[in-house]
């Protein structure tokens, strides 16, 4: 049994012989992933112990009050949240112990080929096609909205594999090389200024059957537990209180009370009150993550960072006044993270607008709670059972 003092132990004993001011950060990294601290819940041997999910807090607070340097988990925020989970459920231990240690320490990241300019809300009606050869997959098609593309070494990609199926039937879920010949990134300049996001062209990629996560066909089965993934690392991530959007407006209100008013002061108590109840459910959903894997529940989280995220930075750039009006640069970049606190209140006015868009539209989400998590009655669907090639499109 790993309890708290057990794993006390082992990360000191880490730090014994890897000290963080002497040692390379990599290779700090690459010790903690062997040791099994990288995430305790993991099986041992790929960067767990075996231990409850909860236990990586006791861990991570060893390290960093020990100075230890992290993995930049936001620059690689796909790989570990999304695309490591997946590989751990459905890969072969070949993929296991391929993958799973560089994308945790980072020298490997990971971008998301799901969307596609015909298959954005309706993920299923996608189009990219995978057509076998031998013991290759041959790969054509476009995805978009591809998030840290240009910063990519692997991909999780979905592809239609069979046009005679109903259209969730005939997916298949890859691990696309991005440094492969026919990969073509290209970047999508944003209402910010920047291209965090990106269009993909696969012109003849060649997969090798080895890298198929899941069986043939069983795609769209994988790529729910990367979805419901996704939803919890974007709705659910840890922040301590005030952490988020919350932040910068609440000091704002501190640091410049000029520039208070009754109203605003209530909408900014309500908004407080929101994002701290929002933080204290997203710390249960985590717990009960710890029992199983996430549910549709990640839905209703997802739904109201997007929510919040937009409302406390419509109060901002109000509270601010004129100042809330100015920009900090709108020069064109690709960046390798959004950072929310770290620019000005028209950069986190203007990013949030993509937040009820990205990781699944609202209105799709909605859908997901009315029917998973509610019971409610699906809605109608003409479609479900008719081969994709005879969709209309």
């Amino acid at each position: 049994m790993t309890d708290a003092a057990e794993l006390k132990r082992r990360t000191a004993q880490l730090l014994a012989a890897h000290p963080p001011a002497a040692t390379d950060r990599l290779d700090f990294l690459r010790a903690r992933f062997d040791a099994g601290l990288a995430w305790v819940h993991y099986p041992e041997g790929l960067g767990g112990l075996g231990a409850a999910r909860s236990l990586q807090a006791v861990v991570d607070a060893e390290l960093e009050a020990a100075g230890a340097p992290d993995n930049d988990p936001r620059r690689n925020g796909i790989g570990l949240g999304m695309a490591a989970p997946t590989i751990l459920k459905y890969g072969t231990d070949e993929q296991k112990q391929r993958f799973l240690r560089p994308l945790w320490t980072g020298e490997e990241v990971w971008c998301q080929l799901f969307s596609e300019p015909g298959a954005g809300s309706d993920l299923a009606g996608l189009g990219t096609r995978a057509v076998q050869e031998g013991d290759e997959w041959v790969v054509n098609g476009q995805k978009v909205w591809t998030s840290s593309a240009h910063n990519a070494r692997w991909a999780i990609l979905i592809a239609r594999t069979d046009p005679d199926v109903p259209k969730h039937a005939g997916i298949t879920y890859f691990l696309c090389d991005m440094t492969d010949p026919g990969v073509d990134v290209r970047p999508l300049r944003q209402i910010t200024g920047e291209a965090e996001f990106n269009e993909v062209f696969l012109t003849d990629v060649r997969i090798p059957d080895s890298r198929r996560l899941g069986e043939t066909g069983d795609g769209w089965r994988v790529a729910q537990t990367t979805l419901n993934n996704e939803r919890v690392a974007i709705g659910g991530m840890r922040l301590p209180r005030e952490g988020g959007m919350i932040g910068p407006v609440s000091r704002t209100w501190r640091e410049r009370p000029e520039l208070r008013t009754h109203d605003l002061h209530q909408r900014l108590l309500k908004l407080w009150v929101e994002a701290e109840v929002a933080r204290l459910t997203g710390e249960r959903l985590r717990q009960q993550l710890a029992l199983g894997q996430p549910g549709p529940e990640g839905a209703g989280m997802k739904l109201a960072f997007a929510r919040l995220n937009q409302e406390i930075s419509g109060l901002e750039v109000e509270l601010r006044g004129e100042e809330g009006l100015l920009y900090d640069d709108w020069t064109m970049r690709r960046p390798e993270l959004v950072d929310f606190t770290g620019r000005d209140a028209g950069y986190r006015y203007l990013r949030s607008k993509g937040n009820s868009i990205e990781g699944g539209t609202s209105e799709v989400l909605l859908n997901i709670v009315a029917e998973r998590v509610l019971g409610l009655p699906s809605e109608p669907r003409t479609d479900k059972d008719v081969a994709w090639k005879d969709l209309s499109r």
